[in-house]
């Protein structure tokens, strides 16, 4: 958005895919569809919609917690949920973790700076990822930038120690990279 507010983006996104949701809700629910299928309409008709331009959203704690919820309402729909062995008490039949939308998102945000970092040095957008801004930031705003999402996205695969333009400038190294993101996320 032109005002930068991430929050209220990924708020408009996460309404969009509740919306989706709830339009699919009856083949989610259903039991004459397969968990297979229902995890194929879940990938391909909400997941498309929530994480429509996350590759520039700066994940707080509060994002991820909404996006966990999110993906959480609907694994326990695909699902379900049986009794435990103990009386009263319902467990979740969950194989997929809802930390791996998270996953996605940094394996999205590396895929897309890696096609920034080639576009050169001339690019706007490369400017904007890579630019520091002038002035002061106003009270309140945070002070990670795109790059800094990047760098901090490299350390949590333990990939922290180079600098990701140059690590970029190697096609091999780099998908090498990409791969080890995208397996992180499974399923």
């Amino acid at each position: 958005m032109n005002q930068n507010c991430i929050q209220e983006e990924s708020k408009s996104r996460l309404k969009s895919g509740n919306a989706c949701y709830h339009s699919v809700q009856n083949l989610l629910s259903s039991s004459l569809l397969s968990k297979n299928i229902k995890i194929k309409l879940y990938r391909t008709i909400i997941l498309p919609v929530v994480l429509y331009g996350c590759e520039t959203w700066l994940l707080t704690l509060r994002v991820k917690h909404k996006l966990k919820v999110s993906v959480n309402r609907v694994l326990r729909i695909i699902f379900g949920t049986e009794r435990d062995e103990v009386p009263g008490e319902w467990r979740s039949l969950m194989i997929c973790s809802p930390d791996q939308i998270i996953w996605v998102i940094k394996s999205r945000r590396l895929r897309w700076a890696g096609h920034v970092a080639c576009m050169g040095e001339r690019s706007g957008v490369y400017r904007v990822l890579v630019g520091k801004p002038e002035g002061k930031r106003p009270f309140g705003k945070s002070r990670c930038r795109l790059d800094d999402n990047i760098k901090l996205d490299l350390q949590g695969v333990e990939w922290g120690c180079m600098d990701w333009i140059d690590l970029v400038q190697d096609r091999d190294r780099w998908r090498e990279l990409l791969n080890v993101v995208m397996n992180l996320q499974v399923p």
